[in-house]
């Protein structure tokens, strides 16, 4: 065999495709697209999900549960943050805030039961886990649930600001 009579085997170099050169090209007209349509037309397709106007999939599905639009999130202190505070302490918003245990003030805060606690301490929150709730008063302290405008009555206006 010699170097002339090397051949390069078939379907080893495509062609690169050519549209819309006329029909002797092969691929003229509509430029390998079908006829005229969304899909033929510039820009975007068809959405994803679009069925043509057939009721999508995520329409026929059926639904369950419920999503609020206004969720209640509460910023979360655990019982293990509140071990650095002194025996019989009373412990509200201002304080925590000033521990840096949460950061905004009035939002809602919620207590959770990771850790333990020895200290009796009385504790001000919007909401308590049921075992932060147990340990507390097991520890000999109180548990006492606060509203969202009992925070605000506490403060004066100049405070408020801040």
């Amino acid at each position: 065999m010699q170097l002339h009579n090397l051949k390069v085997p078939d379907g080893a170099r495509k062609r690169r495709k050519i549209v819309g050169r006329g029909p002797g090209s092969g691929h003229g007209k509509t430029s390998c697209k079908g006829f005229n349509g969304q899909n033929a037309r510039a820009g975007r397709g068809v959405r994803r999900g679009y069925e043509g106007g057939q009721m999508s999939l995520i329409q026929r599905i059926p639904k369950r549960g419920f999503n609020s639009k206004n969720p209640t999130v509460y910023q979360e202190v655990n019982l293990e943050n509140l071990t650095r505070f002194k025996e019989g302490t009373v412990i509200t918003a201002d304080l925590l805030k000033s521990h840096g245990l949460i950061k905004q003030l009035f939002h809602p805060y919620k207590i959770l039961g990771m850790g333990d606690i020895k200290k009796p301490l009385t504790v001000q929150a919007y909401n308590f886990s049921k075992s932060a709730e147990e340990k507390i008063v097991k520890a000999g302290g109180k548990v006492e649930t606060i509203t969202l405008s009992d925070v605000r009555n506490h403060f004066s206006p100049e405070e408020k600001s801040k």
